[in-house]
């Protein structure tokens, strides 16, 4: 159990409208016991990090389904960074690239553009609720993240 209520910003960024999957992970934060800080579709980055700042959140959670969240997400981390949310959790999933491209490669991308944690598509919401309790149960014992 969380020893605090965690609050996470989320959102589907840039021209993408597939909202329902985030709606979903919504609806299951929230009963996971999270403050959900929901921006909807057609999210621009610097939203993402104004809501953090305004709500005071301890993650965002960027998701993106047509394809191109590594165009959408690249910068993230520098304009947290920027906004002063150097240590922010930064979370992203979806179907990020067009086409089929091995999970692991992409992971990496996102991991080297700064996000802490990358989501498959169709990752199952318990895993990312489960990973959220460590990371934070991490952050807590003054590590970054739990161990991948």
């Amino acid at each position: 159990m969380m020893t605090m209520r965690r609050t996470l910003v989320t959102g589907v960024i840039g021209a993408d409208t597939h909202i329902v999957g985030n709606r979903i992970l919504g609806m299951v934060l929230e009963k996971a016991g999270y403050k959900v800080v929901s921006l909807g579709a057609l999210t621009p980055a610097e939203e993402f990090v104004k809501a953090a700042i305004e709500t005071a959140a301890d993650g965002i959670m960027v998701s993106s389904l047509y394809g191109q969240g590594e165009l959408d997400c690249r910068g993230f981390r520098d304009l947290c960074i920027e906004a002063g949310l150097d240590e922010i959790l930064l979370y992203v999933g979806g179907n990020l690239v067009v086409g089929k491209q091995p999970w692991p490669d992409v992971e990496r991308r996102f991991i080297e553009m700064g996000f802490d944690r990358a989501f498959p598509p169709g990752v199952h919401t318990n895993v990312v609720i489960e990973t959220l309790r460590a990371d934070f149960e991490a952050r807590e014992r003054g590590r970054r993240l739990a161990d991948r």
